[in-house]
């Protein structure tokens, strides 16, 4: 997501001064094909650049990479606006705007709520919380990267509905495996069942985008299944906090859970599949088609 984002503000005319990634050699790859500085420190990063994206796995990486001593983003980073696209915990936003704001820097929630494609065509469905006077000072680079920008709210807010966005998604996703799986066992042919769906209350944007992978086992990765197993966790610790029963999140985020146990937490959220149609269950991830995810700063 992060090398898509960074390849779309250089097509629109952007100045991608500086990469940052974890894993070096992506940050290498794509310096070199946009032209740009690989850096190898975070505060190189902020050295550099006066506003700066970062896209990370998790809420761990994310306070890591604003961490108060050591290699941070924020040493030298008074006047700098960061904008923060992972999918973590409204809590974590809140702390790192905290943090930013404690060396005169600018954070700014950017959540993204579409995938690799949407990336790179510039067409992502974008949720930002924050104060507005920084959403509107970054808005017009916001508005290169998506087609359909939203101001939330305050910091954590747009957090918190990107967390019931991908709750509801993977919902879905996890209940169209099951009547794929279950129509497959009563030996219905799939296609004509996917018609059906899409032409009836079973349809939903799910069936659009991993229907047929999950028919054929093509779980090329979009939106891993470890993902959908963090996202899932983060709603259903809303839920708690919110003193919530919710069931269908909590069920699926045990699937999802259970693709990372068996060690299928690579394959795209369309792979949970592997667990529901009969003969897979996750015994053997050979037949899937597998692709790699990294983190971008």
């Amino acid at each position: 997501m992060g090398a898509n984002v960074a390849r779309r503000l250089h097509e629109c005319g952007y100045p991608v001064v500086a990469l940052y990634d974890a894993h070096a050699p992506s940050a290498a790859v794509l310096a070199e094909e946009l032209g740009a500085a690989q850096v190898f420190s975070l505060a190189a990063v902020a050295a550099a650049a006066d506003v700066i994206f970062t896209v990370v796995t998790d809420d761990a990486a994310q306070l890591d990479i604003f961490a108060a001593s050591g290699d941070s983003l924020l040493i030298g980073a008074k006047g700098k606006t960061f904008i923060n696209c992972a999918t973590i915990a409204p809590a974590t936003h809140v702390e790192v705007e905290r943090r930013a704001k404690a060396v005169g820097a600018f954070s700014l929630e950017g959540c993204m709520a579409s995938s690799i494609p949407q990336a790179r065509n510039g067409t992502l469905y974008l949720m930002c919380g924050g104060e507005r006077a920084t959403f509107e000072r970054v808005q017009p680079i916001l508005a290169t990267l998506s087609t359909a920008l939203r101001y939330i709210g305050e910091t954590g807010r747009a957090a918190q509905v990107k967390a019931l966005v991908n709750m509801v998604m993977n919902i879905n996703t996890a209940g169209l495996a099951e009547g794929l799986g279950l129509g497959e066992a009563l030996g219905l042919d799939l296609n004509m069942l996917r018609e059906v769906f899409a032409q009836t209350g079973a349809n939903s944007q799910v069936l659009k985008t991993d229907g047929e992978d999950m028919q054929n086992r093509a779980h090329e990765c979009y939106f891993s299944a470890a993902h959908a197993a963090k996202d899932s966790g983060i709603a259903h610790q809303l839920g708690l906090e919110a003193e919530l029963d919710l069931p269908l999140a909590q069920a699926t985020k045990m699937q999802f859970d259970e693709m990372v146990r068996l060690g299928l937490g690579g394959l795209d959220k369309s792979g949970v599949a592997e667990l529901t149609f009969k003969g897979r269950h996750g015994a053997s991830a050979s037949g899937c088609r597998l692709s790699r995810t990294g983190p971008i700063v």
